[in-house]
């Protein structure tokens, strides 16, 4: 017997804008962190094409793809993904030292982003010294060092509780309009469909629905 062919995606048709706050909603399953990871360059699509700054990213080479992430993208996960044996200050300056910054600048570099997301008393602390909250702010912190054009967050709140959850995405937002860089959320939680500029909802791997801010579809 033959394998069953199993579609993540079926003719998705996205456009986001520079500067925008974008969100992808749906249930598990919906495809949502399928097309967060084709839009990063994590996944490649078997049909389509995939292009951010005029550059079709699904041709890359994966030795491309990593330099092309490097310049311009920054992650934030639902599990931190922090290094602990790191402190927050080294943890923050990691993706720097990949791009060949001396220790100086990037120490200067980690310090500025860790204050503006108000850690600058812990930059010597260890994950398992912080609170979730405190965790989710140093991996911000890290996702912002080098200024991506694109932040991609996937479930950033996940595993925060409601007023924690407020905080972490009024920092994110925060940065990326103060910077206009470009922000892409998956989220299954509705409170932070009041941050974004456009509203993504998927179903069964496809778009059922599109909204702007004021809650008209387009």
């Amino acid at each position: 017997m033959g394998q069953e062919k199993i579609v993540a995606l079926d003719n998705v048709n996205v456009n986001i804008k520079e500067g925008e706050i974008c969100c992808l909603f749906g249930t598990s399953g919906s495809g949502k962190s399928t097309l967060l990871n084709m839009l990063a360059g994590l996944e490649k699509p078997t049909k389509g094409s995939i292009k951010i700054k005029n550059k079709r990213i699904d041709k890359l080479s994966e030795e491309q793809l990593a330099i092309f992430r490097q310049k311009n993208i920054g992650f934030v996960f639902q599990s931190y993904n922090l290094i602990p044996s790191l402190t927050a200050l080294e943890n923050v300056s990691l993706p720097l030292i990949f791009q060949g910054v001396d220790k100086n600048k990037r120490d200067k570099r980690a310090k500025k982003i860790l204050k503006q997301v108000g850690l600058e008393k812990r930059l010597h602390h260890k994950p398992n010294e912080m609170s979730g909250g405190q965790q989710q702010r140093v991996s911000i912190a890290r996702a912002f060092v080098n200024n991506p054009k694109i932040l991609f967050a996937d479930e950033p709140t996940g595993n925060l509780d409601t007023a924690t959850t407020l905080e972490i995405m009024d920092l994110i937002t925060d940065i990326a309009k103060n910077y206009n860089q470009t922000l892409i959320i998956v989220s299954h939680d509705l409170e932070i469909a009041d941050y974004a500029d456009k509203i993504i909802i998927l179903k069964d791997g496809n778009i059922c629905d599109i909204r702007l801010k004021k809650g008209e579809a387009l």
